[in-house]
């Protein structure tokens, strides 16, 4: 086996928010708190320390209990369940949506992230004990964006009209899925491990949440992974007064605007507040709540409510009342003793949208760390790329751009007019001080030549190219076979395949792999060749 790092920002993948956030750069600075390094972390405990009740923790922990009850725990997970009722402990926290036999490979690196940094950080703290979580977003309602994995290129779909929260979602009809999974996995050791691990997750257990809590237990239970589902009354009461002052105030929708006025300067925005950030859920709706003419309406339904009916409604019921991603955030850092939330780039930056919510509502804002990314090289493409003389950074480069670079490599005559465009550009320097000196106004008809004759060059260099990649077909072919292997779509592996492959290959070392390799403070993406 050979490990990689790659710096993130070398691989071409990742967004100026995070680029810049990773550089620690002067404009990303307002939208954050403390940085994810040992300081940041020594900073953080001492205020999440204060600010954390033991009330909060008595909840959080009778919660989980309630909810490990049919899952078979490992001690060191059982153990972590009960430190969380210790004013010394905190957590580490991952989130991610109920996919289908957990959907992309980075499902498993948010995770293992969360893993290993709780380790390291109990390493540099022990005085503290830091717990795992993984937060399943048991109240979403985008089904299509996880009813489906890919497999080998196929996508393996499960097809139902059930509506409302996905956690709640009945597991019927899933065994068609796993009939059809069974005809690409064969009857190897691995497959058959395979088919158990659906069939006992999506079969055996009446609801995705508890489907996916077996699945994610199972595959990551004995590093004591603690195993979140927020859809719970007695957690949401504790979100009660924060949910009140979202339908009275408004808040987020002013304090995120505001945050987006700044942050839309410099990066992309990924969410934008709605008036009223709060859906209302039953098992089969989760729709908007909206604010018309003074009266509280759940979108596309005949409920409504008056401003006092609401408040004691919400007061009975507080588990109807269902944050979105605008609020989620600020519900999880109010019910766990949490540090640090683990995502992607684009989780991120939405997370940085919030900072002035967070201050206006007097919670905690957590450190925010750059998930692992990982790419899988088998060592028969490892030994392709060497043959090709491809390193493994310049197989991150766009297709267009690694076969421009190879080919010129590859070349006996040089495919760069840089020199002859530099000539040329010295040319019409030359020429303009001349037009200055006699007729400014000829200036712009030696632009206009410049601008002429450096198409040229430009447009003779392309045709130059394609004659050279004609001539080098065979080599064009190889690397961009071996490119779209290693990454499907022109995109992140990670996005696109299922951990299923790579486990049927693997087995059980594939996570044990990704466990001992994966350095979550290194802040660099792994290439793993295996």
């Amino acid at each position: 086996m050979k490990i990689t790092n790659i710096p993130f920002q070398k691989t071409g993948y990742f967004s100026k928010t995070m680029c810049d956030y990773l550089a620690k750069s002067d404009t990303i600075n307002p939208f954050y708190h403390n940085f994810p390094d040992l300081e940041g972390f020594k900073n953080q405990i001492v205020l999440k320390e204060k600010s954390f009740s033991d009330s909060k923790r008595k909840v959080l922990v009778d919660v989980l209990q309630k909810q490990y009850v049919r899952v078979n725990a490992s001690d060191k997970t059982a153990e972590n369940i009960q430190f969380l009722l210790q004013e010394n402990t905190f957590t580490i926290t991952t989130g991610h949506q109920l996919n289908l036999f957990t959907g992309p490979l980075y499902f498993l690196y948010k995770i293992i992230s969360a893993i290993n940094l709780a380790e390291e950080l109990s390493l540099n703290f022990p005085e503290k004990k830091i717990v795992p979580v993984y937060w399943m977003a048991t109240e979403d309602h985008d089904f299509e964006e996880i009813n489906f994995f890919n497999f080998k290129g196929k996508k393996v779909q499960w097809n139902s009209n059930q509506t409302g929260a996905v956690g709640r979602f009945s597991t019927e009809g899933l065994e068609v899925v796993l009939n059809e999974l069974s005809k690409h996995l064969g009857t190897s050791k691995n497959a058959e491990y395979l088919k158990k691990l659906f069939t006992q997750g999506y079969l055996e257990h009446n609801n995705l949440a508890e489907a996916t809590r077996y699945i994610a237990n199972e595959l990551f239970g004995e590093y004591g992974l603690v195993i979140i589902d927020a859809d719970h009354r007695d957690l949401k009461n504790e979100f009660l007064p924060y949910a009140k002052e979202e339908l009275l105030q408004q808040t987020s929708f002013k304090k995120v605007s505001k945050t987006n006025t700044e942050f839309e300067k410099e990066y992309k925005v990924q969410v934008n507040p709605r008036e009223i950030n709060l859906f209302y859920l039953t098992d089969t709706i989760r729709e908007r709540i909206v604010l018309e003419d003074g009266v509280y309406k759940v979108n596309n339904t005949d409920i409504s409510w008056s401003k006092s009916e609401l408040l004691t409604h919400l007061d009975e019921v507080p588990e109807r009342f269902s944050p979105n991603v605008i609020m989620r955030p600020l519900y999880e850092e109010v019910i766990l003793p949490n540090l640090c939330y683990i995502g992607g780039g684009g989780e991120l930056a939405y997370w940085m949208q919030l900072k002035s919510y967070f201050e206006a509502t007097e919670v905690l804002f957590p450190i925010l760390l750059l998930r692992n990314s990982v790419q899988v090289v088998s060592e028969k493409q490892q030994q392709k790329m060497d043959k090709l003389n491809v390193s493994t950074e310049e197989m991150f480069l766009k297709q267009n751009r690694l076969i421009k670079k190879k080919v010129k490599e590859s070349s006996e005559i040089a495919v760069d007019f840089s020199k002859q465009k530099a000539f040329l550009q010295q040319q019409f320097n030359d020429l303009r001080e001349v037009a200055k000196q006699t007729d400014v106004s000829f200036v712009g008809a030696v632009n206009a030549q410049e601008k002429k004759q450096l198409k040229g060059l430009e447009n003779l260099e392309k045709r130059l190219m394609r004659a050279e990649k004609r001539k080098h077909k065979e080599l064009v072919t190889r690397i961009s076979e071996l490119q779209n292997a290693i990454f499907p779509n022109q995109s992140l592996e990670e996005r696109q395949r299922n951990f299923s492959e790579y486990y049927l290959e693997y087995g059980e070392s594939f996570i044990k792999t990704l466990k001992n390799n994966l350095k979550p403070l290194e802040l660099e993406f792994t290439v793993l060749t295996l």
